[in-house]
């Protein structure tokens, strides 16, 4: 399909070049054809931008040095790092490692080799966790493994290690993808680690990013072909719906140290930032298919109430159920469409457009949980999109032009949530998303790399829906700032006494 047509005064609006790009059919789904679908994982994954993290934290104060600021064994007690363990996983080039950590990632790595080198490090999106992994590689001076969930994870561990480790990139072996070269610095996927003739020993240090994927069914096997001594997994957001996580303390080791958003914030370690929610109204015509569709729902539930369990519990039966039941396969279809009524609403386009002539200057990420209004947005605005369905070629052409400011703004789906390196930007705007903890702090991490301004995160929410509801699960109990809360409340309480 070609370019849509050019129209840069409309462009022009919304800051430095007019973007142009490929308009794109939308999947087969339609609306309802969630962005990344057909690649799913068991679990979402979430990356670190590798170089990303690494860029920033030359230019923020971990500068790069001529001799190495870590060097072997640095704070490793030797009780853990024994001539044994040297004669049996040592590396026969030492490593160096030419950044300076900030304070928080030397305590994540104290606290890491306190618990005999085995746990989890859990940081937001773009904290850095990713430096914790390389700083222990370092100290340690043993083989290493490092799982990744992404072809282009893969390749993003493969150059940190080469760059940060004084390693030629040759020396740095690979493992999926189509290539299958192992060294004693190595990176492979999670699938190609789940192969079941696959051998993976040998190695001192295990390293797996994104560690929540670990416990599902298909690769927990991984942490048992591994005979490290040393384990590290690296997460902002560990805990899985299914409690999987639970075995993590067995298959890693238990969480030894943790940060969130919101202190990181508040210490400077990170941007600075507001959160910001934007309600919109549904047309008197969604509005009234929205009802309908919902009582439909709601009805099911109501006349079966007593034979579909507990509460929380319901929604998954209905789904059991649906395979042989066409009131509930109707009931559940009903709800599929009532949701995207709400997330895909039209007034949420004016509010796009309203915050883009308010940020016009800045650099802005637009997510959408639905490839359908990511194309919307990219055709209406002449924005440039990303979706799963983007050539690599053409993603990173974007990316690019992002990175270097010839591209100002971003539209994009669930596909730059995670395992890509995204450039740096300083306001998102969620115009729809599911109610996953993981997936809000992989948003808003994609604004809090460190900078002087301060970040803005806007989640744009239709009122009388349920979405208000999927925006309040979402957001993470413990990076409510109590201090900023405690701002909102007493303002709402002014403003109430103001208008009384």
């Amino acid at each position: 399909m070609g370019r849509p047509p050019q129209r840069p005064a409309q462009a022009a609006r919304f800051g430095r070049r007019p973007a142009f790009v490929n308009a794109r059919k939308a999947a087969p789904g339609g609306v309802g054809t969630p962005d990344g679908a057909a690649a799913d994982a068991p679990e979402e994954l979430e990356g670190d931008d590798l170089f990303a993290v690494l860029e920033v934290a030359d230019e923020e104060g971990a500068a790069e040095v001529d001799e190495p600021t870590v060097g072997l064994g640095d704070g490793v007690p030797p009780a853990l790092l024994t001539p044994g363990v040297r004669a049996a996983y040592g590396l026969a080039r030492a490593p160096r490692f030419d950044l300076t950590p900030r304070p928080y990632q030397e305590e994540a790595i104290a606290a890491w080799l306190r618990h005999d080198g085995r746990g989890l490090v859990v940081l937001p999106t773009g904290a850095g966790k990713t430096v914790v992994a390389l700083m222990a590689a370092a100290r340690l001076g043993v083989r290493t493994l490092v799982v990744a969930p992404t072809i282009e994870l893969l390749h993003q561990w493969r150059a940190g290690l080469a760059e940060r480790l004084g390693y030629p990139l040759e020396e740095v072996g690979i493992v999926g993808g189509g290539k299958r070269t192992v060294r004693d610095l190595t990176v492979i996927t999670y699938d190609s680690a789940a192969m079941p003739q696959r051998r993976l020993d040998g190695f001192g240090l295990l390293i797996v990013d994104e560690v929540h994927h670990l416990p599902a069914r298909a690769y927990r096997a991984i942490a048992g072909k591994v005979n490290a001594p040393f384990r590290m997994g690296l997460s902002a957001t560990p805990e899985r719906s299914d409690d999987g996580h639970e075995a993590l303390d067995r298959l890693i080791g238990p969480i030894v140290y943790r940060k969130g958003t919101a202190e990181l914030a508040r210490d400077r370690h990170i941007a600075e930032y507001t959160e910001k929610r934007c309600f919109v109204d549904l047309s008197v015509e969604e509005q009234m298919r929205y009802d309908q569709l919902m009582a439909e729902y709601k009805w099911y539930i109501a006349s079966r109430r007593s034979s579909l369990g507990r509460p929380e519990g319901m929604f998954v039966e209905m789904i059991r159920r649906s395979g042989h039941d066409p009131a509930a396969r109707s009931a559940l279809r009903a709800h599929h469409q009532a949701r995207m009524i709400a997330l895909n609403a039209e007034a949420k386009i004016a509010k796009v457009v309203e915050l883009l002539g308010k940020h016009r200057d800045d650099k802005v990420i637009v997510f959408s949980e639905y490839n359908a209004m990511v194309d919307i947005l990219s055709e209406r605005l002449l924005l440039p999109a990303i979706t799963y369905r983007t050539a690599l070629p053409e993603r990173r052409q974007i990316l690019d032009r992002f990175r270097n400011g010839e591209y100002g703004k971003l539209v994009t789906g669930r596909v730059l949530n995670e395992g890509v390196d995204v450039p740096d930007a300083n306001v998102a705007i969620v115009v729809s998303g599911s109610s996953a903890t993981r997936e809000y702090i992989q948003r808003l991490g994609r604004v809090l790399r460190p900078k002087q301004e301060r970040a803005m995160l806007y989640e744009l929410v239709t009122r009388r829906t349920t979405e208000g509801r999927s925006a309040r699960k979402r957001r993470p109990k413990e990076e409510i700032d109590p201090e900023r809360r405690e701002g909102r409340l007493a303002a709402a309480r002014a403003e109430a006494a103001e208008a009384a």
